[in-house]
């Protein structure tokens, strides 16, 4: 099949989708009654939340979903090819040439072993039949048409050589190649900075209109779809709920779900101030946490020639009772490092660490001083840093269980009191960690850490892999621990809503340097640093009035 026979009219046609999966001799429906179409130079976005069926969705349309799975359909067509009525290998076939598509990790989606240019390749001389040279000839084309800077040399690299904006644009590369008919792109900036974000939402605008090909994004979130879709199809629990142009629905969306998740996106909201905690006379509350000239270096390769990268370059900040300070820049900044550094996971080559006034830099491999229950963190992903054959009970008892603090009994009556807490029922401490959803992971996670009595919280990107609506319930269980527990908050994120919404100052990183701090207010209201000033430009737009903001804009250099 030809890209002739589909351009211009429907790519996708989908009618009556159902999928299940057999488990055990059962069998568990997790989509029901889909239908979807989408047309060239279109780009439909499939919404929802986690578990509501987009990506097996997505999965079904390509033909490799899970062995387990069962699927039908009354129609299921690309283009004027009947998928249905295709053998294994004659769908194989479709793959790359006529659809294609886009995963989610594109780290672990490459192959580490071989070039981006052998990688690509592949493809043409598999497909195309192409020797070697003239497969190389083409990725370089391709890398140059998806915006990789210098693709002759950097042809021959490997996928760890290219920062995370730059893989996700291989991956584009890779699924556009055939120049298919349809793309599916699988949440494919959820983990992305917005500066990277943008530039794969202005690539993606960009190759639709001049490959005249139909996209189906799929996504959590709500302000990518503002900035993009042509229409949009709401999944919830399997089902479709609402689908129809974009701007209606934004406009005035019909069913409660849609209202409850478009209503969820982080919006401008009053800065937070941080008030005295001495009384009615206004003053600074005191420091919990002051660091200053804190630095780290990296280094690779052997010894005649040895790389050094500078994650962090002599950065201050100070952090007063009750206060959350937002630290954002993009990957690479050095915010993660910096954490790391604070809670005493990476020891620090200078500066200094004060907690409530006491030093207690680690400087060496050994084990840090002083403060490790007064300082605790919350990671990003609420799943792997679960341990999965471990129950709750012991998951959030482990850290006065590794300390010998209290007896059995006590810390049951600790872990339960914690779950009531964090807004989880005490009667769920003896499941696994799997069997809770993505938020709720969070909050036990948030739990663990809560443990030890800290005075502070090093939160990172605690909710970058949560739905829209799931980070608004995290967020405000902070706040509102904050409120109860005096706490004093770290939050890292690449979410400027999320930060404005939350904290009371930020801390501006670029290059592992602070090159920004001050009140929310005054970083999102009048940014000084020109770095600050473009990320501001990248975030997603609130409304469709504003759409084509992020599209129309000239290509970042970055």
């Amino acid at each position: 099949m030809t890209n002739e026979t589909i351009t211009g009219r429907t790519v996708l046609s989908v009618r009556g989708l159902d999928i299940g999966f057999r488990s055990a001799g059962d069998y568990v429906p997790a989509v029901s009654g889909l239908d979807l179409d989408v047309r060239g130079g279109e780009l439909v976005a499939l919404l929802g939340e986690s578990g509501s069926g987009k990506t097996v969705t997505a999965r079904a349309i390509m033909g490799i979903q899970d062995e387990a799975a069962v699927v039908r359909a009354d129609e299921l067509r690309l283009g004027d090819t009947d998928l249905l009525a295709l053998d294994e290998e004659r769908r194989r076939r479709l793959r790359g040439d006529a659809m294609s598509m886009v995963l989610q990790d594109a780290l672990s989606s490459l192959n580490p072993v071989l070039s981006i240019g052998d990688q690509i390749g592949e493809i043409f001389r598999v497909h195309r039949g192409m020797r070697r040279s003239a497969a190389k000839a083409r990725a370089v084309e391709l890398l140059d048409l998806v915006g990789i800077p210098s693709p002759k040399t950097r042809v021959d690299d490997y996928p760890h050589q290219f920062s995370g904006g730059m893989r996700q644009r291989i991956l584009i590369a890779m699924a556009i190649a055939l120049e298919p008919a349809l793309l599916i792109a699988d949440e494919p900036t959820t983990a992305l900075d917005v500066t990277v974000q943008a530039q794969i939402l202005r690539l993606l605008h960009d190759l639709r209109g001049r490959l005249d090909m139909g996209v189906l994004l799929i996504t959590h979130d709500i302000g990518v779809v503002t900035e993009v879709a042509d229409r949009l199809v709401v999944m919830h629990q399997g089902k479709v709920v609402e689908s129809g142009d974009a701007d209606k629905i934004f406009e005035a969306p019909r069913d409660a779900y849609t209202r409850t998740l478009l209503g969820s996106a982080p919006r401008p909201e009053p800065a937070r101030v941080l008030l005295s905690t001495t009384g009615a006379e206004r003053s600074d509350p005191p420091l919990a946490l002051e660091v200053t000239g804190l630095t780290r270096t990296f280094s690779s390769g052997s010894a005649l020639s040895r790389h050094h990268v500078r994650a962090v370059d002599g950065v201050d900040l100070v952090l007063r009772r009750g206060e959350t300070l937002g630290i954002v820049g993009e990957s690479g900044s050095g915010k993660s490092t910096l954490a790391r550094m604070i809670v005493g996971l990476e020891s620090a080559d200078a500066g200094t660490v004060l907690y409530q006034g006491r030093d207690v830099t680690r400087r060496t491999r050994g084990r840090r001083p002083g403060a490790q229950a007064g300082v605790q963190m919350v990671f990003q992903d609420p799943y792997t840093s679960l341990d999965p054959r471990m129950r709750v009970r012991d998951v959030i008892a482990e850290p006065h269980t590794v300390a010998g603090v209290g007896t059995a009994s006590s810390r049951r009556a600790r872990v339960a009191e914690l779950l009531d807490l964090v807004g989880l029922s005490p009667e769920m401490m003896n499941r696994f960690p799997h069997q809770f959803s993505g938020g709720q992971r969070q909050r036990i996670g948030i739990a663990r850490s809560l443990m030890r009595d800290p005075d502070v919280l090093v939160c990172d990107e605690p909710v970058s892999a949560l739905d829209v609506t799931i980070q608004a319930q995290v967020v405000d269980l902070l706040v509102d621990l904050q409120d109860r527990l005096g706490l004093s908050i770290l939050f890292i994120s690449h979410d400027l809503s999320v930060v404005r919404n939350l904290a009371h100052r930020v801390l501006v990183m670029y290059r592992g340097e602070a090159v920004e701090t001050g009140d929310v207010e005054q970083i999102f209201e009048r940014p000084a640093h020109a770095y600050t000033r473009e990320l501001l430009s990248s975030i997603p737009p609130l409304t469709r009035a504003e759409r084509g903001r992020l599209t129309s804009a000239a290509p970042a250099g970055r």
